[in-house]
Order: C-alpha cells, then structure tokens, then sequence
C-alpha cells in the first residue's frame, strides 16, 4: 500500500514538472505565446513613454511661454519706468570689488592715500580719496587729513579723476591708475558720485555733475597756483565733459581734460553697446522702447555738444578692441573736436592703442607708453598756463 502510494506521488510529481518546462519550441511559437504579457500590463508599458514625452513636451512649451511673456514684458517695463533704464546706466548699484573698507585705501596698496567726506549739498556726502606724489610717500605716513589738504599746495600738479559706471573708487584697475600717476608726480583726487560706493544721495546726471563740480572748486581752493588737469573714463567721460564746459563758461578752466575710452553722446553709445547691437536686429521699436527712456531720465552727457564750448587742451586715450565703448565712437568725437573753434587756440591729440595690446576698456594704465604720452602732452599744457 505504502508502495503504491509513492508511486502515484511521484507520478504526479513527474506530471507536475512536465506541465512547468515547455518542450521544444513549435512552429507556432507556443513558448512566445505563454510568455506574451497580458493586454492590460502592454498598454500600460506603452503610456510611460508616451507620457512621459508629453510631460517633457508641456514643460519645454511652458518655458518658451514663459520666455515670451518674459521678452515681451520688459521693454514695457522699461518704457512705463525710466528709473530701470536710468539705473541699467549708472549701475551704481554694482559695487566691486565687495568687502572692502572704502576708509581704509590702505588695504588696497595706497599708503599714501586719505579718506575723506564733503559735502556738495544738503543731504549728500561723497567719500573722496587724495594720493598725494609717490615723493612724498614718506612723509604721507601716518599724517591726518589736514596734512593732505596742505599737501595740494605743494609745487606738484593735481589730476582730479572721475570714474565709469559700476563699482566704486576702490576698483582695481582704478586704484592701479592712481598708483602709476602717483608714480608720475601727480597728485590724484578721485570720488564717488552720490549713490556710488559709501556716498550718500540718489545719482542723476546732473548730480554726478554738480559733486564734481565742487571737489574741483575744493581742490582749487587748496592747490594755489599747481595745474588742475580733468581726467574722465568711460561714463565718467560724460560727467568730465559736462564740467570743463561749466567751468569754460564761468572762465576759470581747467589745465587739460584727458577723456579715457569716451563716446560722442550716451544714447549713441547705448546703441552701440555689444547687447543693443543684437537686440536691434531682433526687436522692432528697440530705440522707442530703451533708447527714449534714457532720455526721458534727463541722461545725455552729450560730449559731442560739450566740446564745442570746451576752450583747454584735450587729450583722447582710446583702445582699438574696446568691447564696450567702440574705438569709432572715440575716434568720431575727436575729430568732432578738432574742427571746432573753440580748440583753435589749444592742443587736441587722439592717442589709439592697438588691438594686439590687449588694453580693452580699462587697462590703458598698463601701457609702458603712458609716461611719455602724459609727459609731452601736459608739458605742453603746463607751458601754455604759465604763459
């Protein structure tokens, strides 16, 4: 019995595995068949994909929208708000480098340099610094702000700087012009126009003017019968143009202007610049939408006008590979310049630097040529004061 029992289980073992492994493969291809997913778990499989195609697709199409809305809602923004482009202009709110103590110039290499604060009007301060001659280092040493304003009356020329847009007096390659200047025997006086750096007011064209207006009558105040000589860059081009012709017009001007990287008129420098160059070849009303505004903003600094009522020396420094400021934009207001009348009685001098130089837009001091174009250019000019 026992027997028997063993032997049917092992025949329904036997039956069992014979059931669970197929035999050779059919012409019908039966073992494909018993492996086939059923049609619920098939279509499933299919969705995944094409969903998640689809879910790829409305979020590429939600970016574009959005990218659109974006494009078309900022020109807008710029026309019913001037104050945007007014401030895409100054760009007075970059301050670079970050974390350094505008007291402090002494961090940045210049032993030989004071801080100071004035006062142009009520309710606006200006940090300025004063590097006094690289001769008078030694003695600079530990002396007080009083020491310094004396300091201007010694027989040493005085250049009074005024700076681009964006950061703040404290900028590298500024503070690394005060250094081969204070190298050359000048003194160098240069400022944060109100809203820049740790001066306090809002900036506006006329301003910026006004502030430099009144660290020049200081410093005349205080250099007795030294040279006072204008040097602009960039932005500050506009705002040195700005003044010497105030100061032509009142008949107490300056020695020399030196324009570094200058353009004829802000709108047309705008329109110049790299980013204005490809947007107006995709953006119908370019000119209407961000051109307009900055006039409405009261910003020109109309150099092209300027100089036509400027009588001083001028001197125009500029770098043929200037990405922001374009060389023919420089090269335009000198010869802007020199067929005006009220140059005939004084030097205009246009000084490029090559492209292979590298100089760019604000690496001019770099040049080993400087020295002796400062030297023949404001020999001149301090032959003509004296005389």
């Amino acid at each position: 019995m026992r027997k028997r029992n063993e032997s049917v289980t092992v025949e329904h073992e036997r039956a069992a595995a014979a059931a669970a492994v197929p035999g050779p493969l059919d012409k019908g291809c039966s073992l494909r068949r018993s492996l086939r997913l059923p049609a619920s778990a098939a279509t499933e499989g299919m969705k995944r994909p094409l969903g998640r195609r689809y879910g790829l697709w409305f979020r590429l199409r939600k970016l574009i929208l959005w990218l659109l809305g974006v494009y078309i809602a900022i020109p807008f923004l710029v026309k019913l708000c001037p104050a945007i482009q007014a401030k895409l202009v100054f760009l007075n709110f970059v301050r670079v480098p970050y974390f350094i103590d505008l007291k402090r110039p002494q961090d940045q290499g210049l032993n030989h340099t004071c801080n100071y604060y004035l006062q142009p009007e009520e309710d606006v301060t200006i940090g300025v610094w004063h590097t006094v001659p690289a001769a008078l280092w030694k003695n600079a040493r530990g002396k007080d702000q009083l020491w310094f304003e004396e300091a201007l009356g010694s027989s040493h020329p005085v250049i009074l700087y005024l700076h681009g847009n964006a950061g703040t007096r404290g900028g590298d390659h500024r503070v690394e012009l005060y250094k081969v200047l204070s190298s050359l025997g000048y003194h160098v006086v240069t400022f944060d126009y109100r809203g820049w750096g740790d001066s306090i007011g809002s900036p506006s064209e006329r301003g910026m003017t006004y502030d430099a207006l009144h660290v020049f009558d200081w410093i005349k105040a205080r250099s007795g019968d030294n040279p006072v000589y204008i040097w602009g860059h960039s932005l500050g081009t506009g705002v040195a143009t700005n003044l010497v012709r105030r100061l032509c017009e009142r008949e107490t001007p300056p020695d020399a202007l030196i324009l570094e990287s200058p353009f004829t008129n802000i709108r047309e420098e705008a329109r110049s610049h790299p980013f204005s160059v490809a947007s107006t070849q995709y953006f119908p009303g370019f000119d209407w939408f961000f051109l307009d505004p900055i006039t409405t903003s009261g910003i020109k600094f109309a150099n092209d006008e300027n100089v036509k009522y400027i009588s001083c020396s001028l001197l125009i420094l500029h770098a043929e590979d200037d990405p922001v400021v374009p060389f023919h934009l420089g090269k335009k207001l000198y010869n802007i310049a020199a067929t005006s009348r009220s140059f005939r009685d004084y030097k205009v001098q246009f000084v490029p630097f090559h492209t292979d130089l590298g100089y760019r837009h604000k690496y001019i001091y770099r040049s080993p040529e400087l020295p002796r174009i400062l030297r023949e250019f404001l020999g001149k000019s301090e032959h003509e004061h004296h005389h």
